[in-house]
């Protein structure tokens, strides 16, 4: 079967196992894992394509399904600079994997015609897998595809989905943005976490009284549980993490960042003692929620990435204003980011606030408009990005002998923070030091960070329906725009509780809409969230029992 210039072998031994369509959405593929074997084979070919319409830059495949349960997987592709692929390749890759099997080929010939390829021999492509029992024997697939397509491979083995983001930029940068290798990765964040530490106390020169550096983190039993050691290595004394899910159990069963944030408690098992500072990394280690039990209310508090988002971005606006540059700091948030968390960011911190659709690719787009740009879901997947000009202003400023001593020092001691953060997708470990580091900068315990704002009570359910793509919504995902008289109905509802708001969205992957409720109470927000939920059951179709309200 002729593809471009070269024979596509091998097709025959990855072949449909149903016709049941499949999209490429925000994450990616995701499904069973059995079902998904033709799937990543064609888009090793559509890797290798993409790689020639980037003049032959690397481009990168993870496979994973992140927080979902450990039967199912998926495969996304990686940009040249570590972002997401665009809309039109997200068609184009969800149209090769549907087509069936006799017309693969053609389907991937009539593409490469129309993009204009003629040779896909100095392709490159690199990817990367979880520890999912599927996983292996689909990477044989991906790699098989690969090299039916003539292009060239290389296999990097079990890594988080952050760690082969860095990979793919470091190899189309030359190496500028670090060593395209994991001890690469490791190294870099490690020498600015430790650089950052050693400033603090050169600065302050007295033992931290509040923050202590001890840290109990929940690894989901995902691809996480096995860089937790090596990050430990080498941090030393710096950081002591107490490792539980460590990957000797059932992958996100009841455990990691999603189970965390959903459920708002912590993960099954765990004895938690109050004052203590707990975290929760997600199966592929690209999101982390933080948690404790508070010393005196005896309460669980769960600070997410709304949380996160405020604590980076009070921190970076003051590091800004000491450079004494003109740098323009902006947060990016999705429609469930929590109320509180919105008018803290704009009343107190007074940093500007864009509001987008669910999705990171969403996010990081928007945050790329700022000059340093804080991003984060609500579920805990974010980070910042700084532009290429902001960069070379630190830089050069840093070294400035006409700029006062203590601009230069904020300029460098910014410098050394953005070599802490991923700036190319959310990562869980980056995150995880960068939070440490600040609170060890303000010599904050967790109670201390929680007390910046009280987040108003929330809540999450799922209604499954006969087709999601029935519900239609405008402004961020904030209003429904169909089926005609759903919003008008959620706005009567919030009309009857204090400080409420409810939105409720299709999901990406599956026929299940989402529904988020937020209201001055638990009990309101539980009741608001039940009420959206038995709306949309009765106008979008729902399948199996009628939510009930509490």
């Amino acid at each position: 079967m002729e593809f471009g210039d070269v024979q596509l072998t091998g097709l025959k031994d990855y072949q449909k196992v149903d016709e049941i369509p499949i999209q490429y959405g925000t994450a990616g593929f995701r499904t069973k894992g059995s079902r998904l074997k033709h799937v990543i084979f064609r888009m090793g070919a559509l890797a290798a394509i993409r790689s020639a319409c980037k003049k032959g830059a690397t481009i990168g495949v993870m496979i994973t399904a992140s927080h979902n349960p450990e039967e199912d997987n998926g495969v996304k592709l990686v940009d040249p600079m570590g972002e997401m692929l665009g809309p039109e390749w997200e068609q184009y890759a969800t149209e090769i994997a549907n087509v069936p099997d006799s017309e693969v080929g053609t389907a991937l010939q009539k593409l490469t015609k129309n993009l204009g390829v003629t040779t896909l021999a100095n392709s490159r492509v690199v990817f990367a897998r979880d520890t999912r029992p599927s996983s292996p024997i689909l990477a044989e697939a991906l790699e098989a595809g690969i090299k039916a397509a003539g292009a060239q491979c290389q296999n990097f083995g079990l890594l988080t989905t952050p760690q082969l983001h860095y990979i793919v930029r470091c190899i189309n940068s030359n190496g500028e943005y670090g060593k395209p290798t994991e001890d690469g990765y490791f190294e870099k964040l490690t020498e600015a976490f430790v650089k950052l530490r050693n400033i603090r106390k050169a600065k302050k020169m007295k033992k931290l009284e509040t923050y202590k550096a001890c840290l109990y983190l929940d690894a989901a039993n995902g691809v996480g549980a096995g860089k937790v050691p090596i990050l430990q290595s080498k941090l030393g004394e710096l950081l002591q993490i107490n490792l539980v899910n460590d990957g000797s159990g059932k992958l996100n069963h009841e455990c990691g960042a999603d189970f965390v944030k959903v459920q708002q408690k912590p993960p099954t098992g765990v004895n938690m003692a109050p004052g203590q500072r707990w975290a929760s990394l997600d199966g592929d280690a690209d999101r982390i929620v933080f948690y404790f039990i508070g010393t005196t209310d005896k309460q669980f508090h769960l600070l997410d990435g709304d949380k996160i988002a405020t604590l980076v971005a009070g921190y970076l606006k003051d590091l800004v204003q000491a450079t004494g540059l003109s740098l323009n700091l902006g947060l990016v948030q999705t429609a469930y980011a929590n109320g509180s968390s919105t008018r803290y960011i704009t009343d107190q911190l007074q940093v500007p606030v864009a509001c987008v659709p669910t999705g990171v690719k969403h996010l990081h787009h928007k945050a790329q408009e700022f000059d340093i740009g804080v991003y984060f879901e609500a579920n805990g997947h974010g980070t910042a990005i700084v532009s290429d000009t902001s960069y070379s202003s630190l830089k050069k400023a840093s070294q400035d002998s006409t700029v006062s001593e203590e601009q230069r020092e904020a300029c460098d001691l910014l410098l050394s923070v953005i070599d802490l953060i991923n700036q190319t997708v959310g990562d869980a470990i980056s995150d995880l030091l960068l939070v440490e580091m600040i609170l060890a900068a303000l010599d904050w315990d967790v109670e201390q960070w929680n007390q910046a704002y009280t987040d108003l009570p929330n809540r999450q359910l799922k209604v499954k329906v006969k087709d999601r793509s029935v519900i239609q919504t405008t402004d961020a995902e904030r209003k429904a725009s169909s089926p005609i008289g759903l919003q008008s109905a959620i706005d009567q509802s919030v009309a009857k509780y204090s400080h409420s708001r409810s939105f409720v969205r299709p999901s990406g992957t599956e026929d299940i809409v989402r529904v988020y409720a937020e209201a001055d109470s638990q009990d309101a927000a539980d009741k608001l969230a039940n009420e959206v939920a038995v709306l949309v059951f009765k106008m979008a179709g729902g399948l199996g029992e009628e939510p009930k309200l509490h």
